[in-house]
């Protein structure tokens, strides 16, 4: 009985993040992409073909051969759309190489603290979160704004004379980016350089090498796994950003997350805007996917 106990219960840990992964990743997916294949009406939901169960199989196979490719077809020939790719995975780009040049450094201060202080600096990592997201955006619209804090105090040490016009810009953007996912990029740079034996820097000075070069020829390469996981984790999110951009980016701002949303709340294109949430999916696999590897290479490294 304890061994049948035993079994069942080593299924359930192996069935429920599969459950998971099923109810709340692949059916969502097959839904949006089901109505991207669909053509838009005015009716409520303001897509067509409708699946009716009560047609049976045959009803079903009908509707499902009413399914095309327009809409991926018009994301071709508009181009807007692909300027809002290119856009957003320019914009994420840049927010990303600028969160691990100020990230990096936050990280390798954290890893050489005395041990004593580093769950303290820990916690100042991750308190940002306990506030609201909305919250925090909102608090840089006061900040960056030309009456805001910031032109305030600059032109109150006589840095400027006339206000910085910041704000509905992409500097704004990129602020906001950078500020809102830093965590993400501190965290696994200062887990993989915690756990690095630093022994081997002790070894590489005593080489000759000096502290400068010892870091790029040791310290750097063994974070490697941790970089890449927090730009990744920076990167994926912030292409689809929508909060972020609309609140602090300007009415020309173009990224796919903007898009998408005009297109599925003000023109009710749920089509359209379905096969814009596929194709920016599927652009994403591709880093998805190599951050999978890059995890399990590290985990087993660490075995």
């Amino acid at each position: 009985m304890a061994k049948l106990s035993s079994a069942l219960a080593s299924r359930l840990v192996i069935i429920v993040p599969y459950a998971w992964l099923l109810f709340f990743f692949l059916i969502p997916f097959f839904i949006v992409l089901r109505i991207s294949l669909s053509q838009t009406t005015v009716a409520m939901p303001p897509y067509t073909p409708v699946f009716d169960l009560a047609g049976g199989l045959a009803g079903i196979l009908d509707k499902v051969r009413e399914f095309s490719v327009d809409n991926y077809v018009w994301l071709t020939e508009d181009a807007l759309y692909f300027n809002a790719y290119v856009s957003s995975l320019v914009i994420a780009s840049i927010s990303t190489i600028l969160t691990l040049l100020i990230g990096y450094p936050i990280a390798y201060g954290m890893a050489k603290a005395p041990p004593a202080i580093r769950p303290t600096l820990l916690m100042m990592v991750i308190l940002p979160f306990w506030t609201s997201f909305l919250i925090r955006v909102y608090a840089w619209i006061a900040i960056l704004k030309p009456e805001g804090l910031l032109n305030q105090f600059l032109i109150a040490i006589g840095v400027i004379d006339q206000p910085l016009i910041i704000l509905n810009t992409n500097s704004a953007i990129y602020i906001g980016i950078v500020y809102s996912y830093l965590p993400f990029m501190v965290l696994p740079i200062y887990s993989a350089l915690e756990k690095m034996d630093h022994s081997l820097i002790e070894a590489a000075q005593d080489l000759g090498c000096t502290p400068i070069r010892a870091f790029w020829r040791v310290t750097f390469p063994l974070s490697l796994p941790g970089v890449v996981a927090g730009c990744l984790l920076v990167f994926i999110p912030a292409v689809g950003e929508f909060v972020i951009p609309d609140l602090l980016g300007g009415s020309e701002t173009l990224m796919i997350g903007k898009t998408l949303w005009s297109e599925f709340n003000s023109n009710r294109d749920w089509p359209v805007s379905s096969a814009v949430a596929i194709i920016l999916l599927m652009i994403l696999v591709v880093p998805i996917v190599y951050f999978q590897n890059v995890q399990a290479k590290a985990d087993s490294e660490g075995r």
